[in-house]
C-alpha cells in the first residue's frame, strides 16, 4: 500500500493509493475523500465484545473499512484532533501500546484491541486501566495532539516522560510510574506530578502538546 502524509507541519492528512482489491481500516469518520472505485463500510472489528473493550480504552466502537473494489483508487484521511501522524511498521514480533484515540488507520491484517495496565499504572496513568494495543503484521498510522517526536533508547538506557505526552511505545518495553520530583509537594507545585521512566531498547513516540493541559487552559473539566 502506497501512501504520503501531506501538510505534516500543521494539520496533516494521509493520501493512500490502493491497487484494485486492496483495502485498509480506519477509525470511524476518518475519510475525507475517496475515488469512486472505493467502497466504504462500517463494523465492529473483532465483534461486539472487542468493540466494547476498545470503547472503554478510549477508541471508537466502530471502524470503517475502505476497499478498492472496482479498480485502483485513492483515499484521503484525517484525524479529528489537530496533531501529527506517523506510520509504524509491525513485523509480527511485537505490538505497540497507544494512547486513547491514537489509532487512525492500518492495513487489514493489523489487530486493534484493548490492553490492560496493572493496578498502579491504571490508577495514576492519564490513560486509565485500559490502553489501545495494536498487533499483527502490516502498517499502522497513529495520531496525536501536537507534533509527534520519536525517542529511541539503547539497551539499558532510560528516559523520563510526562505521561500526558505519551503517544505509542512497544509492548515489550519496561516502564514504571514515579513522582516527577523527589517529594509529593515538589511534584505538585512543579505541575508535573507523575511521570513514566522507560528503559530501552525501543522507540517511544511522544506528542508535543498535552490534551489535559489544553482542556485545563480552556477551563474545561473533561
Amino acid at each position: 500500500m502506497r501512501y504520503e502524509i501531506l501538510y505534516d507541519q500543521a494539520f496533516p492528512v494521509i493520501r493512500i493509493y490502493l491497487e484494485a482489491g486492496e483495502g485498509f481500516k480506519a477509525e470511524s469518520d476518518a475519510m475525507i475523500a475517496m475515488s469512486p472505485t472505493v467502497d466504504v463500510t462500517g463494523g465492529a472489528d473483532g465483534g461486539i465484545l472487542k468493540g466494547l473493550a476498545r470503547k472503554l480504552s478510549g477508541e471508537k466502537f466502530f471502524f470503517q473499512y475502505l476497499k478498492a473494489n472496482r479498480g485502483p483508487g485513492e483515499v484521503i484521511l484525517a484525524h479529528a484532533i489537530p496533531g501529527g501522524i506517523v506510520p509504524i511498521v509491525l513485523d509480527g514480533s511485537h505490538g505497540y501500546l497507544v494512547q486513547k484515540d491514537g489509532f487512525l488507520a492500518g492495513t487489514e491484517d493489523i489487530v486493534v484491541s484493548a490492553g490492560l495496565q496493572n493496578l498502579l499504572r491504571g490508577l495514576f496513568s492519564k490513560e486509565g486501566f485500559l490502553v489501545v494495543k495494536i498487533t499483527g503484521h502490516g502498517l499502522v498510522f497513529v495520531s496525536s495532539y501536537g507534533a509527534i517526536h520519536p525517542i529511541t533508547l539503547d539497551a539499558g538506557e532510560e528516559i523520563i516522560i510526562d505521561n500526558g505526552h505519551l503517544v505509542a511505545w512497544p509492548d515489550y518495553m519496561t516502564y514504571k510510574m514515579e513522582k516527577a520530583s523527589s517529594g509529593w509537594l515538589g511534584s505538585f507545585t512543579s505541575g508535573e506530578m507523575l511521570v513514566c521512566r522507560f528503559t530501552g531498547p525501543g522507540t517511544i513516540y511522544i506528542q508535543t502538546r498535552n490534551p489535559s493541559a489544553f482542556r485545563s487552559w480552556l477551563g474545561l473539566t473533561k
